[in-house]
């Protein structure tokens, strides 16, 4: 069961792996990303963040998916992390199961807008949260389960 998807251009650290772990009940943290499966030191960082009671899975956008789809994440309370706004459209676009995207860190970029402290969009990122809540899907912004929950269409 996918418990939250979120997005953090830091993917997993301290702050995320211990707060939101615990607060959503996960078992299981997948971070899906295309670059990270073959890069030795994110994946060994990555491991030092993660809780010592939860899973920790590494696969690529497409494997996620397949994984997603084939059921053998189904036994897990599932906590994903992606790196990107793109990553998150790609994996929701593909699994219909999830409902909800928490935006919690995406960096400055050149031509980035900046919706609140820690999030910093594109106009294609923007365009491609919009088409995901005109589908249904809910996608907040909130840093640490303790931080109110907003809405991204009230900051856009």
């Amino acid at each position: 069961m996918i418990t939250l998807l979120r997005v953090d251009h830091r993917l997993l650290h301290g702050q995320v792996a211990f707060s939101w772990t615990q607060f959503i009940g996960a078992d299981c943290i997948l971070i899906a990303n295309d670059n990270v499966p073959n890069d030795e030191l994110r994946k060994t960082t990555i491991k030092l963040a993660k809780p010592p009671s939860v899973k920790l899975v590494i696969k690529t956008i497409a494997d996620a998916a397949e994984a997603l789809k084939s059921g053998v994440t189904d036994k897990y309370r599932l906590f994903i992390v992606v790196e990107s706004v793109k990553d998150a459209w790609r994996l929701a676009k593909a699994i219909p199961e999830i409902t909800s995207i928490n935006l919690g860190g995406v960096k400055a970029r050149e031509g980035s807008r900046t919706i609140s402290k820690a999030i910093n969009l594109l106009p294609d990122e923007i365009t491609q949260l919009n088409e995901l809540i005109r589908a249904g899907t809910e996608v907040e912004i909130r840093q640490v389960p303790n931080d109110r929950k907003v809405l991204f269409n009230e900051c856009v």
